[in-house]
């Protein structure tokens, strides 16, 4: 695949950061809010609310560098399918924005300040309050949920194209690879 047909360097690595952090926190998230109350439940949920944060910030970057870096040429399908796509990354954008907002508003609302990596004190969004507090945690909750079904949608059609239409949609953000002698190598930017 040409330089030309893939994404920049830079989108690709917040690409799959973000991936992964997302993926994590999910994981965290669903699997912490089943425990008793214990030492163990309260690392995860520190360690969740640094994901957000840091998710928070690498959003903004990433859409910094979207607004800053012209993403290669779309790939030629069917235009209710560019528009889907279109739809899709919208939409995955303010969740990737509102979900950890939603969740630092709970945690503020709770009476549970967010102090990122245990240092540094983060300010309250709003002042505590129960019943807002539950309020917050479930949109805090949906909307994780609807991050995680866009997610797997966004997926379920990255693979599509991988596997079904073989067009190579997949590999525009994949890291590069060139060829030396008889072994893959990967290529400098």
């Amino acid at each position: 695949m040409s330089a030309q047909a893939r994404y920049h360097l830079g989108s690709i690595v917040l690409h799959w950061l973000l991936a992964l952090l997302i993926l994590g926190s999910l994981a965290v998230g669903l699997y912490m809010t089943g425990l008793p109350f214990s030492p163990a439940r309260l690392k995860l949920y520190n360690w969740h609310k640094w994901a957000g944060v840091t998710i928070l910030v690498l959003s903004a970057v990433r859409l910094l560098w979207r607004l800053t870096h012209r993403p290669p040429p779309a790939a030629p399908m069917p235009a209710w399918q560019r528009r889907a796509a279109h739809g899709a990354h919208a939409v995955l954008y303010a969740l990737f924005f509102a979900v950890p907002l939603a969740g630092w508003a709970y945690s503020s609302a709770a009476g549970f300040p967010v102090v990122l990596f245990g240092v540094l004190p983060l300010p309250d969004f709003v002042s505590p309050d129960r019943a807002l507090s539950e309020t917050l945690k479930t949109v805090h909750h949906g909307l994780a949920y609807a991050l995680a079904a866009v997610v797997a949608l966004h997926v379920a059609a990255a693979l599509k194209h991988h596997f079904i239409d073989r067009d190579g949609l997949l590999l525009r953000m994949m890291p590069a690879r060139r060829r030396v002698g008889s072994t893959l190598q990967p290529s400098r930017p």
